[in-house]
């Protein structure tokens, strides 16, 4: 038999197989092959106990792409949530996470929700600086159903791994997009104004038959690893055309004087902003200090 993983909770997979969920324990062949079995993967499986939808994950199928974090796999795109405000969004996060789906090759629309909270209209101007850097940007509230019918239009036909820090407002947007989830939806803390974490696992759900949502638990904290610090410039889109233009081949757009990087013209310009640039910076020098411990 054949089936979709759904959610995978302490070594039981759940997965969707002609509108039934069969609860699966994994076979031993998994561990002797290093294989970990992911929310979203397509597998085999058979049915032990079929009256009861119990059976045994048997094999993996061909996978389009694998997450490590948030960990799936067979993933279209990501909706990258983050408030406005309540708490206030890490852009170096934010940065962080549109690096990693770049390696990956996997699309990601951002949403920057609780624009009700927005005194300040900085909503709009993070909509800008992000547009500018090549993203789709949604901006609103998950208690606007204007908002809501935006993000389903972005999600329609795919497989969307829905994920940001906790307290932004990812279980309220799954609730509304998936009646049956039933996420539990935490509260701020005063004094941090941080959320609660309140989803502890990936979990699939179905829009429609074409239309899937891959919510996960939510992260304050992501490394870049895996690719060069000379290689992480080309994920800041924005760069792309003003580097042609650098006096240097190579050039990282961060140790090399005003004079020869147009990069760094722009930012000082203000035509490329410097918060990403400054993001840049940031991520480049840590990678390459991890680069010289070995």
């Amino acid at each position: 038999m054949t089936g979709k993983i759904i959610k995978a909770i302490s070594g039981f997979y759940y997965i969707r197989s002609e509108n039934q969920t069969w609860t699966c324990r994994a076979k031993g062949v998994f561990r002797n092959i290093g294989v970990k079995p992911l929310v979203g993967d397509d597998v085999t499986f058979d049915a032990v106990f079929p009256e009861r939808l119990e059976g045994n994950l048997t094999g993996v199928l061909k996978r389009n792409n694998v997450l490590i974090r948030p960990q799936c796999a067979n993933v279209d795109q990501a909706l990258i949530v983050f408030a406005v405000r309540e708490p206030d969004p890490s852009f170096n996060l934010l940065d962080r996470f549109l690096i990693h789906m770049g390696m990956q090759d996997i699309p990601t629309v951002i949403f920057f929700n609780k624009t009700d909270l927005d005194t300040d209209g900085n909503g709009s101007v993070y909509r800008d600086i992000y547009e500018k850097a090549g993203y789709s940007v949604i901006t609103g509230s998950t208690t606007d159903e204007r908002t809501i019918g935006e993000v389903v239009t972005a999600l329609k036909g795919k497989t969307t791994v829905l994920a940001g820090p906790s307290g932004v407002g990812k279980s309220s947007l799954t609730n509304k997009l998936y009646e049956g989830a039933g996420m539990e939806v935490g509260e701020l803390s005063e004094k941090i104004k941080r959320g609660k974490q309140t989803t502890r696992h990936t979990e699939l759900f179905a829009m429609d038959d074409q239309s899937f949502i891959l919510d996960t638990p939510g992260f304050t904290s992501l490394y870049v690893d895996g690719v060069p610090s000379e290689d992480i410039r080309f994920y800041f889109e924005e760069f792309t055309g003003p580097s042609k233009e650098c006096r240097f081949n190579g050039c990282s757009h961060v140790n090399e004087p005003l004079s020869m990087c147009m990069v760094k013209k722009y930012v000082n310009e203000g035509r490329i902003s410097r918060l990403r640039y400054d993001d840049y910076c940031q991520i480049y020098k840590e990678v390459k200090e991890s680069e010289h411990k070995y």
